[in-house]
């Protein structure tokens, strides 16, 4: 079993930063033979895609809409994937997730609890 617990969320104002983490762990678990997600879902909409980033961290994919705004990345010696935002925009405000997927499925089958970002403008 695989566990994800994300922290850094928070109230920011427009234009601001914040920095979320996700930290992974379980009895068998190996943080670098998992490729890791971000999502996000606002009140009244689903849940979209933000970032991911393959398991050695080379290879990494944005959505359009914060693509040059954010950054993920990962250490894999702490088992612990990032989120960095910056510019925020009150459209950026959502309860954010983080996702596991173990090489080579397509879905990701893990799931932090979540953490929510409030952008205040």
């Amino acid at each position: 079993q695989v566990q994800l617990v994300e922290s850094g969320g928070g109230l920011v104002q427009a234009g601001g930063s914040l920095r979320l983490s996700c930290a992974a762990s379980g009895r068998t678990f190996t943080f670098s033979s998992y490729a890791m997600g971000w999502f996000r879902q606002a009140p009244g909409k689903e849940r979209e895609f933000v970032a991911a980033i393959r398991r050695s961290g080379d290879i990494r994919s944005y959505a359009d809409s914060v693509r040059g705004r954010f950054t993920i990345s990962r250490d894999n010696a702490k088992s612990t994937v990032y989120l960095q935002m910056n510019s925020l925009k009150p459209e950026d405000a959502a309860v954010y997730y983080c996702a596991a997927r173990y090489f080579p499925a397509s879905e990701y089958g893990y799931w932090g609890q979540g953490t929510q970002v409030t952008v205040s403008s």
